[in-house]
């Protein structure tokens, strides 16, 4: 069955981080993704270091090697352009002008494109044409502040918050909307999708708390981030922990009585008591292994979970069970989502190696392969493979 997305085609202008992972999760959807990537990195070097069937960014998509400073290389990417529904630019604002890429020449080639640019800072504003990353983005706009224990210092969420929260997942939602218009209208547009406005974004509800005086602007006091006994995490007596979030008075009742600790549950916000009742839950749940614990509150609404390593999640009842984490082809991967009752697509290609479908990609624009490998416009990976064993 194809995806949602089935029928939507979209040139990657090849990036790291964010843009990648949008377009993996528009191709996992059935979106067709033929990613432009350097040239050299089909014929070693650095950017080609890691093995490519590790970069799941990748996967699900086509891949075209381009040496992007010659004039023939932009113009395959402009006749790819012509016949796309959206282009996607993970350069630095400036950059795609500089190749020739820019929304103002892609537009006139497609003016129905949807042209998405992922940034950090955004296309303008005081810091823009600065480089950054993650944990700047995540600093700037407040949401690195509030991430941490009460008296410690800011702590790094990955970069689950930024590049993929805050950065990609906004991109795929200026993609849609921006292609629902276009589908309307037969007009394009410029999407700016920039990390710095997805992360003050998400931080919607902490402003609203904020703003009703139920939130204090120093991390590790609040309710949501550690502060309050009831959602935190405990150390057990194997070392490992456990994730408590009863935050609701019924569930937070349940947890007391399971740990057989005696407080009221309707003093449940009193901050005074806090201390007091983090100290003696920490003592309880340092009684038992993290796996013991889990075992005594699984079924239960008491809200309390093992936090589990990478590979045990894999292995978890309930993970394997929807399927949300599996390995294919030796690699541990999560499925597709969300998940769809009546469109749910494939599963999506291994990553392709770069320019594994460069002649293929010619092919279907009428040009010589054979002769722009000479020439060094593209770089030719793997023979072309029967498109018959492809699942698209």
């Amino acid at each position: 069955m194809p995806g949602p997305l089935s029928g939507l085609s979209i040139v990657e202008l090849g990036g790291l981080g964010p843009s990648a992972f949008a377009t993996m999760l528009m191709a996992d959807l059935g979106a067709d993704v033929i990613r432009i990537d350097r040239a050299r990195a089909a014929h070693g070097g650095v950017e080609a270091a890691a093995e490519p069937r590790f970069d799941l960014l990748n996967r699900g998509k086509r891949s075209l090697a381009l040496d992007l400073k010659k004039p023939e290389a932009v113009e395959i990417v402009l006749r790819l352009v012509e016949r796309a529904d959206a282009l996607t630019d993970p350069f630095r604002p400036g950059v795609a002008e500089r190749l020739g890429l820019g929304p103002d020449v892609c537009l006139a080639r497609n003016p129905g494109l949807v042209y998405a640019r992922m940034t950090g800072w955004g296309q303008e504003g005081p810091l823009s044409a600065t480089a950054g990353h993650d944990v700047n983005y995540l600093a700037l706009t407040g949401a690195l502040h509030g991430i941490g224990s009460a008296g410690g210092p800011p702590q790094i969420p990955v970069n689950y918050v930024g590049d993929f929260g805050g950065g990609a997942t906004y991109l795929v939602i200026g993609l849609l909307a921006a292609l629902r218009e276009s589908a309307g209208s037969g007009t394009g547009q410029v999407v700016d999708a920039a990390i710095v406005d997805g992360v003050s974004h998400l931080l919607s509800s902490t402003h609203a708390m904020y703003a009703g005086g139920m939130w204090q602007d120093r991390r590790g006091v609040n309710v949501l981030d550690g502060g309050a006994p009831f959602y935190s995490v405990y150390e057990c007596a194997d070392g490992g922990y456990v994730a408590v979030g009863a935050g609701e008075g019924k569930f937070y009742a349940e947890l007391l009585r399971r740990l057989g600790l005696d407080d009221d549950p309707r003093q449940q916000l009193d901050e005074s008591r806090w201390p007091d009742l983090r100290r003696r839950m920490a003592e309880v749940f340092a009684t038992r292994t993290r796996d013991e614990w889990a075992s005594e509150f699984e079924q239960t609404d008491c809200c309390v979970t093992p936090v589990l390593g990478l590979t045990e999640a894999a292995d978890h009842p309930h993970i394997r069970s929807r399927r949300s984490l599996r390995r294919r082809d030796g690699v541990l991967q999560a499925g597709t989502a969300p998940r769809f009752s009546g469109s749910e697509p494939h599963e999506p290609t291994p990553p392709p190696l770069p320019g594994q479908h460069t002649h293929d990609i010619l092919a279907s624009l009428g040009l010589d392969a054979g002769r722009l490998v000479e020439t060094g416009v593209v770089s030719a990976g793997p023979a072309p493979q029967d498109p018959t064993k492809e699942q698209r």
